[in-house]
C-alpha cells in the first residue's frame, strides 16, 4: 500500500467518523462530552462536526462540554466553532471549579467577569483558590502568549479590588 493510498484510506475513516459523531450530536441531548471524546479518539473531525457538537453544547446549556470545546478552539486557531459564546456560557452559567478552571486555562481568561461569578457563588474554597492563583499569576503569565504587541492582560488580584 503506497502512502497515497494510506493517506485515502485515513481521510475516509476520519469521513466515517466524522458522520457517527454529528449523527449522535444531532440526535442524542447532552451528548457533548461523549462527542467530544470520540472526536478526541478519532484524531479531528470535519468542520460540520465541531459545528454540529457546538450546536448540541449550547442547545443543552451543556457548561461542561462548552468549557471542554472552548479549550480545544482556544489551543487549535482554525477551529470552525465561537470560542467566545462556549466561554459565556461557561462564565454565565457553569459551576465555581469550571471558572476557577477557565481562568486558569484560557489563554486569555475573562478574568473580571470570572472573579465576580466565583465571588457571587460564595464557595469560600475557590475563592480562596482563585485568590491564591491571582497573587502568584498577577499579570497573567501564561495568558500573554495569544496577546499582541502592545497589548496585555491585568489581573488584579482581590485583595486589591473594592466591592
Amino acid at each position: 500500500m503506497t502512502s497515497d493510498d494510506k493517506l485515502v484510506q485515513k481521510r475516509k475513516l476520519l469521513e466515517e467518523q466524522s458522520e457517527k459523531i454529528k449523527a449522535i450530536a444531532d440526535n442524542e441531548v447532552h451528548s457533548s462530552l461523549k462527542c467530544i471524546h470520540l472526536l478526541s479518539v478519532a484524531g479531528g473531525a470535519t468542520s460540520e462536526t465541531y459545528k454540529a457538537i457546538e450546536q448540541r453544547v449550547m442547545t443543552d446549556e451543556d457548561t461542561h462540554g462548552a468549557y471542554h470545546l472552548a479549550l480545544m478552539a482556544q489551543s487549535t486557531a482554525d477551529l470552525p466553532v465561537d470560542a467566545r459564546q462556549l466561554i459565556e456560557l461557561v462564565v454565565t452559567k457553569g459551576h465555581s471549579s469550571q471558572l476557577l478552571s477557565l481562568l486558569k486555562n484560557l489563554p486569555v481568561p475573562p478574568v473580571e467577569a470570572i472573579k465576580q461569578r466565583i465571588l457571587s457563588e460564595e464557595d469560600q474554597e475557590i475563592v480562596a483558590q482563585m485568590t491564591a492563583y491571582l497573587k502568584i499569576n498577577p499579570e497573567g503569565i501564561g495568558s500573554q502568549s495569544l496577546l499582541g504587541d502592545g497589548q496585555h492582560e491585568r489581573i488584579v488580584p482581590i485583595s486589591q479590588t473594592q466591592n
